[in-house]
Order: C-alpha cells, then sequence, then structure tokens
C-alpha cells in the first residue's frame, strides 16, 4: 500500500514538473533565431556605417570672466563622411561659431576641418577634411521610412566614441524648434538613446543607410529622441556646399500670433482664425516699404493662408527673393493686398 501511494504521487508530480519545466525545444529555438536576427541586424547597420562616422572636437573663441585670464571653450559632437572628398555631416550648434575644428576619423587619424557653411534654421552643418582612404556612408530617403522599424544610432555621447544604441522609429513628421526660432518640419522621433555628444551622428536603418541626423533629446523624458530627416540634410548640405548658406527671403518685420475677432472672420470668409499681429519692422525693411503698419495683422502671402509665423516662415523661400508677393492684412475692419518684395534673409530674420 505504501509503495501505491508513493507510485500514485509521483504521477501527480508530473505534470506539475512538467508546467514548470522549461517552453518546448521548437518554442526556445524560435526566441534565439528571433533574437539573433535583431542581433544581427543591429551589427550590420553598425558595421557599415562606423568607419563613416567621426568625431568632432570644437575650439570656440577666448571669453574672459570678470579680470580672469580668457578660457577657450570646447565642445565636442559627432558627425559622419558622405562623400569620399572629406565632407561631413553634423548640427550647426555643434560647429556654429567654432574658432578651430578638429575630426577624428574611425581608424584613430585626427585632420583639422573647414568650416563649409552651417544653417540654424534647420541646425545643419557641413565641414570638410583634407584625408586619404575615407568611406562615405550611404544616404537613404525619407520617404521609405516607417514607424516601428528598427533605428541605429552611432555617435560619441560624452566623448564615448562610436557608441551603438538601437531602437525604433516612434512617430514621423515631427515639428521641432530649432536655436535660431524657426520651426523644423519632417522631423524624426526614435527611442534610440542618444545623449550630448550624439548631435551630429547619422540614424540608420537595418540596411546601413542613412535617414536622418541626430539632433536632440528632450530631458528629463527617456526614449524621446529627434533626427533631422536625411531628405532635409541633402537639400541643406547641397546648398552649403554651393553657397556656404541657405538663401531663404525675409519682409523683416516683428511680430505675434494673435487671435481674429469671429466677425472678421466670417465677414471676409478668411481661411484663418489668427493671424501675425505686426509689432515692429527692421530699419528699411522689405515690409515697412510695401506700407505694413504696426498694428496691422497678416492672414496670408500670395493666396496662401498664414495663421501665424511658422507659416509666415514656410512661405518666405529663396525663390521670392527679388519678385513681388501680394502680402494680405487686417488693418481695423478693412482687408488689404499690400504689394512687399522680399529680400535675401540672414539668419533669423523674417
Amino acid at each position: 500500500m505504501r509503495r501505491e501511494i508513493e507510485l500514485l504521487n509521483d504521477e501527480r508530480s508530473e505534470p506539475e514538473q512538467a508546467g514548470s519545466a522549461r517552453p518546448p525545444l521548437t518554442q526556445s529555438r524560435s526566441d534565439e533565431d528571433l533574437l539573433d536576427a535583431y542581433s544581427r541586424a543591429v551589427i550590420t547597420a553598425a558595421e557599415k556605417v562606423s568607419p563613416s562616422v567621426v568625431y568632432i572636437e570644437v575650439h570656440q573663441p577666448a571669453k574672459s570672466r570678470r579680470g580672469n585670464t580668457p578660457q577657450e571653450a570646447r565642445g565636442s559632437g559627432s558627425g559622419f563622411i558622405f562623400t569620399p572628398d572629406g565632407f561631413i555631416l553634423t548640427n550647426s550648434h555643434v560647429v556654429h561659431g567654432a574658432k578651430r575644428i578638429e575630426v577624428t576619423v574611425a581608424d584613430g587619424r585626427k585632420y583639422e576641418a573647414e568650416l563649409i557653411g552651417d544653417d540654424p534654421d534647420t541646425d545643419l552643418a557641413v565641414v570638410r577634411i583634407n584625408a586619404p582612404n575615407l568611406v562615405p556612408a550611404y544616404l537613404g530617403e525619407s520617404q521609405k521610412i516607417r514607424v516601428g522599424q528598427l533605428v541605429v544610432a552611432i555617435g560619441n555621447p560624452f566623448g564615448f566614441q562610436y557608441s551603438v544604441t538601437a531602437g525604433v522609429v516612434s512617430a514621423l513628421g515631427r515639428s521641432l524648434r530649432a536655436q535660431s526660432g524657426r520651426l523644423m518640419d519632417a522631423v524624426i522621433q526614435t527611442d534610440a538613446a542618444l545623449n550630448p555628444g550624439n548631435s551630429g551622428g547619422p540614424l540608420v536603418n537595418s540596411r546601413g543607410e542613412v535617414i536622418g541626423v541626430n539632433t536632440a533629446m528632450i530631458l528629463p523624458a527617456q526614449g524621446i529622441s529627434f533626427a533631422t530627416s536625411i531628405d532635409t540634410a541633402k537639400f541643406v548640405a547641397s546648398r552649403l556646399i554651393r553657397d556656404g548658406r541657405v538663401s531663404r527671403s525675409y519682409i523683416g518685420l516683428a511680430g505675434q500670433n494673435v487671435p481674429l475677432p469671429r466677425r472678421i472672420v466670417r465677414y471676409y470668409n478668411l481661411a484663418v482664425e489668427s493671424g501675425i499681429f505686426v509689432v515692429s519692422f527692421e530699419g528699411n525693411s522689405p515690409a515697412r516699404n510695401a506700407g505694413v503698419r504696426e498694428g496691422d495683422i497678416i492672414v496670408g502671402l500670395d493666396d496662401q493662408p498664414t495663421s501665424g509665423i511658422d507659416d509666415l516662415h514656410k512661405l518666405l523661400t529663396e525663390e521670392r527673393i527679388g519678385h513681388k508677393s501680394s502680402l494680405l492684412v487686417i488693418r481695423g475692419t478693412e482687408k488689404l493686398a499690400l504689394e512687399v518684395i522680399p529680400e535675401e534673409s540672414q539668419s533669423g530674420n523674417r
């Protein structure tokens, strides 16, 4: 009888032991294969792009502090080679106003770099080094990016060179305010970890194609980082290489966004419910010459509605420089169309 009880206990314990055992071998192998596929994708992307990633050290002009000896400020960031003859993309805020720029390539060689141009409005810059045997990164296309796809960020956070982080595309089409005040559109949001020093490094897909330029993160939030889309970077880089700057038009005024009275919107059948309240002008500005007055509210440019300053910025493109445009304003209860000729902008003007 005692032996039978022991056998019954053994039988009852078998399903319990089976339930607490490891998953079946087929499931375990599937998990391992999945992990290997993810690892292989990150490794492949990192190995393909890392030879193109550079470490950028910046020396800023010395500044004196209340009688103390002037101290030269230093900073660092990331960038990546995108042509065989040494052109490098990075962020404007990394190199803007630099006295001297040094670039260290993947094999440890260090070179003095020349600033070709920077564009604070998109936070992009191009520098160049004269060096042999450079490996350019392959530039992808923004149109092919999908939310949820794997992305890899490579850079030099806190000086830890060639650090690799991975994540996914969290969202597309974000807008981000540049240090110049303009709004950057078509920004990629990702959860790949970025830290100070990652700025200017590449954001790449699983094929090792650069799809963005890492530019910012939100502190103290975790897993919210941003990159300028590669299509924007291609356009800006081409202009910087050609002209040393990105040309935009401006009309020379300062304003603020304000709501429009409902009766004005209905009476004139306006496409917007807010506009730009004109506060002041630059000296001999196109807007002043066009007859715009302080207190006017701008609601359109060439039949395009402008509900705020960001809308006006988007419309003031290079193509409008020197060409007549119709500026639609509300003055009191009147709607006026004023003829304005935009001029070439210095960074930060509108």
